[in-house]
């Protein structure tokens, strides 16, 4: 029998209620728990390992980083909604699931707005084209004239139908007026590791933290950022927007998410710990060496970015006419 995405992602969350439940029952000894939806490894994950030793300390508790992929995020997404509101339950979302999958999704288990409080944004990243270093493709706008000279013919690869990979090309096409033919890959490393290898002439809009280690070693060319300056990391890389892609300008971000019940008093406090250490010069340097940049924002600010963010992919979904299997 074939299940849906999110049919698995309820069988998921209910199988795991009673470990949950259990755990509850301690009461205040339970650590707080930094819910990932992705695998080990990626962006969200190491963000937040970072993260979790400073604010035990900030806090006074033990916090543990907890993987739950699958589904898109909605695995996670759906455990942290139905979590108790205590603050021990934190979804460490993104762009990915709470930006995208609103539009994506129309079965979608949780509800952004019903469900999550934003609690505190911590950082965020800007997207990059990168290709081949053999591709004739050196600037942004060689990429807009020959996509508008054979409409459709060029290749982009993507971590799958709806990632961020996959938004952040479309966007760039709704931008420009260009189209080009998509190659979805179970995940990014599959991707960047077919255009280095046999895919010469394919392509990929992808966060900066995952073509530094391609960039550095000769493997693959960083074409330009979507950042709206430079960035210090890899500052001889040109904007779009320098490069003649006036309008492109986007981030992959990340922020704390508590369930919607979470007492005001507690989602403050964890914010100002939050606060304080992105403000810290060994938090600043970390996040730079990621390619992140933290993002101090207060709650409510956080969530008016939210909401735009939401309108702004939805906008992208729509004209892209992206539909994904359910």
């Amino acid at each position: 029998m074939r299940l849906s995405l999110f049919t698995a992602a309820a069988l998921a969350v209910f199988a795991l209620a009673p470990v949950d439940h259990a755990a509850a029952q301690s009461g205040g000894d339970k650590p707080i728990s930094l819910i990932v939806p992705f695998s080990p490894g990626g962006g969200t994950d190491i963000l937040s390992r970072m993260l979790a030793p400073k604010l035990a300390e900030k806090l006074g508790t033990s916090v543990v980083v907890e993987n739950r992929p699958g589904a898109a995020g909605a695995i996670a997404a759906q455990h942290v909604a139905r979590s108790a509101p205590d603050g021990r339950t934190l979804l460490v979302g993104s762009t990915s699931e709470i930006g995208v999958n609103p539009s994506l999704y129309p079965k979608l288990p949780y509800d952004v707005a019903r469900d999550f409080a934003p609690v505190a944004a911590l950082a965020d990243t800007p997207m990059v084209l990168v290709v081949n270093p053999a591709s004739p493709i050196k600037t942004a706008q060689d990429l807009v004239t020959r996509a508008k000279a054979s409409p459709g013919q060029l290749l982009f690869a993507s971590a799958g139908v709806g990632s961020g990979a996959h938004l952040a090309a479309e966007l760039f096409f709704h931008v420009t007026g260009t189209k080009l033919s998509h190659v979805p890959y179970k995940g990014v490393g599959p991707a960047m590791a077919e255009i280095v290898g046999t895919q010469k002439d394919m392509m990929i809009f992808t966060t900066l933290p995952s073509s530094t280690s391609f960039a550095r070693s000769g493997q693959l060319r960083v074409v330009a950022v979507s950042s709206k300056e430079r960035m210090a990391i890899v500052p001889d890389i040109p904007t779009f927007i320098e490069s003649g892609v006036p309008g492109y300008e986007v981030y992959y971000w990340y922020g704390l998410m508590a369930p919607s019940a979470t007492p005001i008093d507690t989602r403050r406090r964890i914010h100002a710990a939050v606060t304080e250490i992105l403000k810290q010069p060994d938090t600043l340097a970390s996040l730079s060496r990621q390619g992140l940049q933290p993002t101090l924002r207060t709650a409510e600010e956080f969530d008016a970015f939210i909401k735009a963010d939401m309108a702004r992919w939805a906008v992208v979904v729509k004209a892209a006419d992206i539909k994904p299997d359910q």
